[in-house]
């Protein structure tokens, strides 16, 4: 298989990705699915890992893969059009980097919302709704019997660590992808992008 035809490949895969991501990152706003003040949406929800991160800052190299893919032919590196592949390959690495790092910042803060658990309500002061953060390290994930802290959103708290999960898996298969494509991409510059001759896809 050529490089080019890899990355186009990369490019399709990144693309819904990246959609379920920034759909994951939308649907925070809404704990348990309720609107709510802003004031009371998890604080790491503002920090758009989802729609940034791993959203559009992954639109960009899905586009490039599947540009460079389109400028290269299997067999258009052998021949004067040389220059021009490589050009489309070290322009998705670059871009390949960038998705790391966004992929990268969807994780880290998917990680830390995880952690430190949603925002909800733990108590009324008479009819006046009390909003905190009740968990801390972790606590919660190994013991659902204190999700009863959260007292409203309904069903707040596997909303939230459902959603920053999906984040979090979906950024690590980001970054390897991104990755793959680091090293597609320096394979092509070194050793052109036929791979077989008569035998490249």
């Amino acid at each position: 298989m050529c490089s080019g035809s890899f990355s186009k490949c990369l490019g399709i895969s990144l693309m819904p990705l990246a959609i379920v991501c920034v759909l994951c990152n939308i649907l925070l706003f809404f704990p348990g699915g309720k609107p709510v003040e802003k004031e009371h949406i998890t604080e790491q929800v503002w920090y758009f890992g989802g729609i940034l991160g791993s959203g559009v800052l992954m639109i960009f190299p899905a586009l490039v893969f599947l540009g460079s893919a389109k400028t290269m032919t299997c067999c258009g590196c052998c021949g004067n059009e040389s220059w021009r592949a490589e050009f489309a390959m070290l322009s998705s690495i670059l871009f390949a980097a960038v998705g790391v790092a966004g992929a990268g910042y969807s994780v880290i803060v998917s990680a830390v919302a995880i952690n430190e658990g949603p925002q909800c309500v733990v108590k009324y002061n008479e009819t006046v709704p009390i909003w905190d953060t009740p968990f801390s390290n972790g606590d919660y994930l190994s013991n659902n019997t204190i999700w009863l802290k959260c007292v409203e959103p309904p069903g707040v708290v596997p909303w939230h660590l459902s959603l920053f999960s999906v984040l979090l898996v979906m950024g690590l298969i980001q970054m390897a992808l991104c990755a793959v494509q680091v090293v597609n991409g320096l394979l092509a510059c070194l050793c052109g992008d036929c791979c077989g001759g008569s035998d490249a896809v």
